[in-house]
């Protein structure tokens, strides 16, 4: 795929994705780029953002669909964007290898136009999203529990 715009790093992503492919998807990134994942795994370089997601593909991933909902590109002068794309997932396994449920979130890239004209991502950073949570509390387990502060009868989704 032809980098040529910065929201191709979005589509790109999701090509890659779905054709469980770690090396497409490691190409949309700079040599030195970082990619900190839904819960805070931060990788530092293609190799490591490449690895990272080949073990999930072969893990969790590898029968996910992605789809992207929304995108919405930032420019941040003639060489540099934020592009933001809100996605949504089935098909991933627990590790037993069963179906779990459907999820959604929103990955954000800062792209660098390359001298080439070409756009790479120089980070990524991937959030989980909770509908009708406005953050995560910390349990005494140490588990952390979507919540929000808004009465139920007050919020869009009661």
């Amino acid at each position: 795929m032809k980098l040529t715009d910065p929201l191709d790093i979005a589509r790109g992503f999701l090509e890659a994705w779905n054709d469980q492919d770690p090396d497409a998807l490691a190409a949309l990134f700079t040599d030195d780029a970082d990619f900190v994942n839904v819960v805070g795994l931060w990788w530092e370089d293609r190799p490591s953002i490449r690895r990272a997601h080949a073990r999930g593909f072969r893990v969790m991933f590898g029968g996910s669909e992605m789809t992207l909902e929304r995108t919405k590109v930032r420019r941040l002068g003639a060489d540099a964007a934020v592009v933001h794309a809100l996605w949504s997932m089935t098909g991933q396994v627990d590790p037993a290898g069963s179906p779990v449920g459907d999820r959604s979130g929103v990955l954000s890239f800062v792209v660098e136009r390359q001298p080439d004209g070409g756009w790479l991502a120089v980070a990524a950073h991937n959030t989980d999203r909770f509908p009708a949570a406005e953050t995560l509390v910390a349990e005494p387990s140490g588990q952390l529990e979507p919540t929000s502060y808004v009465p139920r009868a007050e919020r869009n989704d009661a």
